[in-house]
């Protein structure tokens, strides 16, 4: 089901899937997808009212989704550019040197240095990314260690990719999907994403008890949702 209504100038469409579930969430992604999860049982009535509150949030999550697009396809990978690494900014310094056979980037004194034959955009991108990659692993690796404890169950592996759509996931046979972006939140955050996905071995759902255990293990886990969830848009190359 869509719906559709006028804020000032602008028209907000969306999509309505209904679930099992006891409250209303709303999904903004890009380029200007807008998806509202509701109670089966919710009037459109409802629907609209839920919404309609969220509308100054909905348009401010558009606007920085067309804003971060702009940035991802305007990166010009040159020297004193920032990126994000654990909530912090690092500006680039590009080290060129003719006998490097294999971009690699290092993060030394606070800098990003990517040391590369030539300034070859792609190369330093690449570079940058299998370096937040490898720190993906590791850290992620050691922080499901150290909470490990409260679990009974044990991660089958930790696997680190690419996802457009998901921080984190968790299969049937207790793998733990981790987005290799998320090592640019800042340490709750990644805490919450980590704990989120090891909840989910204990439950396959989003269920009361689902966030029950997890408020045990992170009793603010809430704010760490929200923070995740109003500036999560930043973290990309």
């Amino acid at each position: 089901m869509r719906l559709a209504y006028d804020y000032g100038t602008q028209k907000i469409e969306f999509e309505v899937i209904f679930r099992k579930r006891k409250t209303l969430s709303i999904e903004v992604e890009a380029p200007s997808i807008i998806r509202v999860i509701a109670p089966e049982g919710k009037t459109e009535e409802e629907i609209l009212e839920t919404v309609k509150g969220k509308s100054k949030w909905i348009v401010q999550k558009l606007f920085e989704i067309r804003e971060m697009e702009y940035r991802k396809y305007n990166k010009e990978f040159v020297n004193g550019e920032s990126f994000i690494y654990m909530g912090r900014n690092y500006s680039l310094q590009i080290v060129v040197d003719k006998s490097v056979k294999t971009p690699e980037a290092k993060l030394i004194r606070g800098k990003f240095v990517v040391s590369v034959e030539n300034k070859d955009f792609g190369r330093i991108q690449l570079a940058l990314e299998n370096w937040y990659k490898d720190k993906a692993k590791e850290k992620i690796a050691e922080r499901v260690a150290y909470y490990q404890s409260y679990f009974d169950q044990n991660p089958k592996r930790i696997v680190i990719k690419d996802q457009q759509k998901r921080w984190g996931s968790c299969t049937k046979d207790h793998q733990l999907l981790f987005n290799w972006k998320c090592i640019m939140a800042p340490s709750p955050v990644l805490d919450y994403i980590v704990v989120h996905e090891m909840c989910h071995m204990v439950y396959m759902n989003h269920s009361t008890e689902f966030w029950s255990l997890l408020k045990r293990i992170l009793t603010d886990y809430e704010s760490r949702k929200e923070w995740l969830r109003n500036n999560g848009i930043k973290y990309d190359l």
